[in-house]
């Protein structure tokens, strides 16, 4: 059995619009933490790098934790995940109300929040990728934009709480409202299994294994009732007429010495088979081994890990800092006509949406669209530092926002290069170390702050790290061309390249 093909449509929609919904109640808050940093900076008095832990953990948790959290996905499924990271982004962001210092922030925030975000990501990015296959990247663009708008609406939100409420009372009703999740998830319907024809090698293979699995299991569950049914059935069918009567003493000691020896058989046949079902395992994990060896011989995969390492410890700093990067140049609070962040979202969306029809147009190649995305991002950070005023700086965060829109491509670029079979096993991987980037940019650009008293050096570092990144990208994609477009047709000419000569 397979999955079914990809509809491109019908209740895909609906995966869409519950995905977009997820997205936007479950990212809303962790991406606009900088509003919430301003207010942990005066309330514990710690350092920047030290509270800008706690957004980053919120943000690189999920995505460090994304091999486990797509494992999470391939085993039990898209919906069942989602429902539970609903439960875990609201009751993390309702005990953040109650974080005493910066470290219990760290674990409430950071990491339970930031473990059902990359639940919740994967599961949702997993299933559309299942049911759309010709509109993906506008699909992936769609999606991707709640979390977006969530970012631009939860900006203002959490302000305007943290008036009326405090920081406590922001926590708890952003929290309540996180629980939206979970009749979101509830829609979340796995695509149906199509039945593949007998002749058809790996389907035979994969029905022989779950045979295989089934009978282990049976076996098993037996062998944990054998000896209770043994004992207690048996003497009930030992004679048609006298079965009251008590047995001699020597038929009884037979009958349990018998007893005995099924009993001895059934544990010996039940270490047996938990010697096989161990061996499976190892053998499972043994095959994710080879596989993730073999995804790294790809040199444009590689390529691509190194790059959305450094793009995310340059890049994704800005979103988390913004706000206080204007405070630190002596803007004015009555010149904030709208938050910076709000404005960052806002035009994320955009370019989440444009870039995902972008994505769909064949004669584009999306890995050099990728890599226009990075350098052109490099330069706006590295015009940060010279923008004094409200005007300039609301300018170049919609430039980093827009180009920040680069995250529904990504996977797009992902399946792509490594197809569609092997998504779930490669974006976890990647989604590993743009985790590790989300975590360290935010503190690196905080402790070069606390040692300048500017940001004007961490932003050009930043840049730097953004740069490299796109240049190893592309040096990588160069030599292959147009690649990305050639994979999915790569097999499909090949019997009929040679079909031709076997027959001769």
């Amino acid at each position: 059995m397979g999955l079914k093909k990809p509809p491109d449509g019908g209740w895909g929609w609906v995966i869409v619009v519950v995905s977009f919904l997820s997205q936007f109640l479950c990212y809303g808050s962790p991406l606009a933490v900088g509003v919430l940093y301003i207010q942990w900076l005066d309330l514990f008095h710690e350092g920047k790098g030290k509270t800008a832990w706690v957004g980053s953990l919120a943000n690189g948790v999920g995505l460090i934790l994304s091999p486990i959290c797509s494992l999470c996905v391939s085993y039990f499924g898209a919906r069942p995940v989602t429902i539970f990271s609903g439960f875990m982004v609201a009751g993390g962001l309702m005990i953040s109300a109650y974080a005493p210092n910066i470290y219990f922030l760290f674990f409430s925030y950071g990491v339970v929040v930031g473990l059902g975000c990359g639940l919740l990501y994967n599961a949702s990015v997993t299933i559309t990728c299942q049911y759309f296959d010709k509109r993906r990247g506008l699909a992936l663009g769609l999606i991707s934009t709640g979390s977006s708008v969530g970012l631009f609406i939860y900006a203002a939100l959490q302000l305007e709480l943290i008036e009326l409420y405090g920081l406590d009372g922001c926590l708890l009703i952003v929290g309540a409202l996180a629980l939206n999740i979970l009749p979101c998830g509830t829609l979340m319907r796995p695509l149906e299994f199509s039945k593949s024809s007998p002749a058809e090698k790996e389907p035979v293979q994969y029905s022989t294994y779950n045979e295989k699995e089934k009978s282990l299991e049976e076996n098993i569950s037996i062998l944990e009732k054998g000896y209770s049914e043994e004992k207690f059935v048996r003497p009930l069918t030992i004679g048609d007429s006298k079965q009251e009567i008590p047995l001699p003493e020597k038929e009884s000691a037979t009958v349990q010495s018998k007893e005995t020896d099924v009993y001895k058989k059934k544990v010996v046949e039940r270490k047996k088979f938990c010697k096989q079902l161990a061996k499976r395992k190892w053998q499972m994990c043994q095959n994710y081994w080879a596989e993730t060896v073999s995804l790294f011989k790809n040199r444009v995969f590689s390529a691509l890990f190194i790059s959305i390492l450094l793009y995310d410890i340059g890049g994704f700093p800005t979103l988390l800092l913004i706000e206080d990067v204007a405070r630190s140049a002596n803007v004015k609070e009555e010149e904030f006509v709208v938050p910076l962040i709000s404005i960052i979202g806002v035009m994320t969306a955009i370019g989440k949406f444009l870039l995902g029809v972008l994505a769909d147009v064949k004669f584009i190649n999306t890995t050099y669209l990728y890599v226009a995305t990075l350098i052109m991002t490099s330069m706006t950070l590295c015009a940060i530092p010279f923008a004094k005023s409200y005007i300039s700086l609301a300018i170049l965060s919609g430039l980093i926002g827009f180009f920040t829109g680069n995250w529904s491509i990504f996977p797009y670029v992902t399946t792509k290069i490594v197809g569609i079979e092997k998504l779930t096993h490669a974006f976890g991987i990647l989604m590993l170390f743009a985790g590790v980037g989300n975590s360290l940019g935010p503190p690196i650009v905080g402790w070069f702050y606390d040692m300048t008293q500017s940001y004007d050096v961490a932003f050009f570092f930043s840049a730097s790290c953004v740069l490299l990144g796109g240049l190893i990208l592309l040096f990588a994609a160069l030599p292959w061309g147009n690649i990305c477009h050639r994979d999915s047709t790569k097999t499909a000419p090949k019997p009929y390249i040679y079909q031709p000569a076997s027959q001769v």
